[in-house]
């Protein structure tokens, strides 16, 4: 009765692995004329605020820390991807006030976040 027991556990535990998705995977971030675009494997989940005119969002994902500049109405833009205990945080900050709209979908089996800034 217990090596029964064992085996439905163990078939149990190997269904479980096969449902389970993959983990999202931040794997590129591209500069566009208004903002950014970000690819991951899969939708990952996100969270994104709008504090004191930098534009933050945090995305349940795996990536690598990386940063960059961008050019909006002129003036540059810094953003960074930083590595948390939530998953990875992207924020962008410029010297003047920004807002932001984001938008996902999937693009031939990958997840494009389009980030489209706008000053305050």
């Amino acid at each position: 009765m217990g090596s029964l027991a064992i085996v439905g556990v163990m078939v149990g535990m190997m269904i479980g692995r096969l449902t389970t998705p993959d983990p999202s995977q931040l794997q590129q971030v591209e500069v566009t004329n208004d903002g950014l675009v970000v690819w991951f494997n899969n939708e990952p989940k996100t969270h994104g605020e709008m504090v004191d005119g930098t534009v933050a969002l945090l995305f349940d994902a795996e990536g690598k820390a990386q940063k960059g500049q961008l050019k909006f109405g002129g003036r540059d833009v810094n953003w960074r991807v930083r590595l948390s205990d939530g998953g990875v945080l992207l924020t962008l900050v410029a010297a003047r006030p920004l807002q932001g709209e984001w938008s996902g979908s999937e693009v031939e089996d990958r997840w494009r976040l389009e980030i489209h800034l706008r000053e305050q």
